[in-house]
């Protein structure tokens, strides 16, 4: 397959199948008419996030509200809780505290009461993509966990195949934004430079896994491509360009969705 590329593929073999074999799962546990007709590729626009917020706690309400309902889940039992805040680094201007632990950006769980909890980091509350993209993680956590079938290479791969699944609800955009970021910090005694990761994929996975979404929903790649970084949009287009090479979409697209038994 990866021989039809003149240029080195974007995924190795393993990684390229394990992407394929996460659709196909995902596919047959969640997709058909309710994928085909009404998932939609999320974007960061008042179409989609409309609401108008005035404190930290509102924004994290809000936009948890809207993930949800552009997920297809509003209706989905869970209650929302803020982590404990992260311990400040910066002890003194040339001091900073190393090796200390900092909370996740968000959690999932299923409480003794049976009642599914999610969790947020007070700390990205002002980082909207990262927002975004957490909640789409923590609930694609939810909507996975109730398949009746393990992930590609069982549950050990569950994060991974989870990652793919906020994709496949729409919310590739923000994923792949969110993968990494390298920005500049500063206040008035000190002035450095920030990276950060989140999610378990790198930012090329994420980017394919898009072009995957976008080439079975028959989107165009400008409509994702105008909202991504742009470092991200070359490698979204030749994600596409290897796709339309393979069979790999043809694949997918006959995948039949399996309801639940009940």
């Amino acid at each position: 397959m990866l021989g039809l590329f003149k240029s080195k593929p974007l995924l190795s073999v393993q990684d390229l199948e394990f992407q394929v074999e996460t659709y196909k799962w995902l596919l047959r546990s969640f997709g058909g008419k309710e994928f085909y007709d009404e998932a939609i590729l999320v974007l960061p626009t008042k179409e989609h996030f409309p609401s108008e917020v005035t404190n930290e706690d509102e924004v994290a309400a809000k936009t948890f509200e809207a993930v949800k309902k552009l997920a297809g889940m509003d209706s989905w039992p869970c209650k929302l809780e803020k982590q404990e805040q992260d311990v400040s680094l910066l002890v003194a201007p040339t001091v900073t505290l190393q090796n200390v632990p900092n909370s996740p950006l968000g959690t999932f769980g299923i409480s003794e009461s049976d009642e599914v909890v999610i969790s947020y980091n007070p700390d990205i509350v002002n980082e909207p993509t990262q927002l975004v993209a957490t909640f789409a993680h923590e609930l694609a956590h939810y909507l996975t966990g109730t398949s009746e079938h393990e992930p590609p290479g069982g549950w050990d791969n569950w994060e991974f195949a989870t990652d793919i699944a906020a994709v496949f609800l729409g919310f590739g955009v923000f994923m792949s934004n969110a993968a990494f970021s390298f920005k500049q910090t500063s206040n008035n005694e000190t002035q450095g430079w920030q990276t950060n990761r989140s999610g378990y994929l790198t930012e090329v996975e994420y980017v394919y896994s898009l072009a995957i979404f976008i080439g079975l929903k028959g989107i165009e790649v400008k409509q994702a491509s105008k909202f991504l970084k742009p470092s991200l949009v070359k490698i979204l287009k030749k994600a596409v360009s290897e796709l339309s090479k393979t069979e790999i979409l043809t694949e997918l697209k006959a995948i039949q969705y399996v309801p639940i038994s009940s």
